[in-house]
């Protein structure tokens, strides 16, 4: 089993900073993308930022040019960095790592954007 234990979620306001982070601890052996997720209320959970073991990022649109995920393949941590925030990303966000066909969660971290 992987254990993933988020942590910085806050309440910032419009237009400020936080930092997320994430470290998987058990069977981490075999860990390859790890990436961060959001559900906000009344909403689908959906793909904020991947990192994956070459390095490599991918973002959603809408955090682009925002937020930039960042992670040690060694440690198996990520981190989102999210800077410029709007009240439309408040949501609860969860720390995902992929191990062959299966998927880990963490138990999610609130963020609160108020305007």
């Amino acid at each position: 089993q992987v254990q993933l234990v988020e942590s910085g979620g806050g309440l910032v306001q419009t237009g400020g900073s936080l930092r997320l982070s994430c470290a998987a601890s058990g069977s981490i052996f075999g860990i390859s993308n790890m990436g961060w997720y959001r559900q906000a209320p009344g909403k689908q959970r959906e793909l904020v930022a991947v990192f994956t073991s070459a390095g490599l990022t991918n973002y959603a649109d809408s955090v682009k040019g925002r937020f930039t995920i960042s992670g040690d393949n060694a440690k198996k941590t990520v981190y989102l960095q999210m800077n410029s925030l709007k009240p439309e990303d408040t949501a609860v966000y969860y720390c995902k790592a992929d191990r062959g066909a299966r998927n880990f969660w963490g138990q999610g971290t609130q963020v609160t954007v108020s305007s």
